[in-house]
């Protein structure tokens, strides 16, 4: 496989130390889960990847070239949020080609394009519905199509399935899976959920407590129980946390 994405090095600081020197690759076509304790700087990482928040320190490659915060990169990477951030007052479809629009395409095929990735994700039929009128999980359907309009060269995903009730969760955790079979992206997916990680990821990068840093990188490829696996990495997250309570009470 080709590589796709390189993480060298990246620190980030607020008032305190969140990411504390991450390094790690990845391949074209893997599906890259983040784990760690909460507040370990997950998000924050990815914002970085993404080019939404520039690091302290270090850099982002993608394909060989430099991911620089507040510049454009609107091709080449997809964002999917935890809150569907689709516009109430306009269509399925109309959300989904609005993102085509500083791309200078004619409506015509802005339309064409929002229906064909409303139908990847599952929304044929609904593109004319308001987000108002169809449930959380179809919103979040909605959201992986306008990030997947783009035809991005990496999808990033911050915890999107977090606000669903557990039988919406499970249905969106096997469509996307699905939808990164069926496209080929790949796909960076921050998660708080061990259990989700391990069924949807095929590698895991587990982060320490605050200040992050790789805990652990696995290849969820089956070689480990998947018991056995879910279990190692809830010891390790709950190592991390007693340490970090450790530390803060030092």
């Amino acid at each position: 496989m080709a590589l796709k994405l390189v993480v060298s090095g990246v620190g980030k600081e607020f008032r305190i130390p969140v990411i504390d020197t991450v390094s790690f690759s990845v391949d074209a076509g893997e599906f890259v889960c983040l784990l760690g304790p909460n507040g370990c700087g997950k998000t924050t990482l990815l914002r970085i990847i993404g080019g939404i928040e520039p690091a302290t320190r270090g850099t982002v490659m993608l394909d060989g070239k430099p991911v620089v915060a507040d510049q454009r990169h609107d091709r080449q990477v997809g964002m999917v949020f935890q809150e569907d951030r689709l516009l109430p007052w306009m269509t399925l479809r109309e959300n989904v080609a609005l993102v085509l629009k500083p791309l200078g395409l004619p409506v015509s095929e802005r339309r064409v394009s929002a229906d064909r990735y409303l139908g990847v994700v599952g929304l044929r039929g609904f593109e004319d519905y308001y987000p108002g009128r169809v449930s959380g999980g179809m919103r979040q359907r909605g959201a992986i199509a306008r990030a997947l309009a783009i035809e991005p060269d990496v999808l990033l995903m911050d915890e999107p399935f977090a606000a669903l009730d557990a039988q919406n969760r499970r249905i969106m955790q096997n469509e996307v899976r699905r939808i990164w079979r069926e496209t080929g992206r790949t796909i960076l997916f921050v998660t708080h959920s061990i259990e989700e990680a391990v069924t949807i990821g095929t590698h895991l990068i587990m982060l320490s407590a605050r200040p992050a840093r790789i805990r652990e990188a696995i290849k969820n490829d089956g070689r480990v129980e998947r018991g056995k696996l879910i279990d190692d990495l809830d010891a390790m997250i709950m190592e991390e946390v007693e340490r970090q309570q450790g530390g803060d009470r030092a």
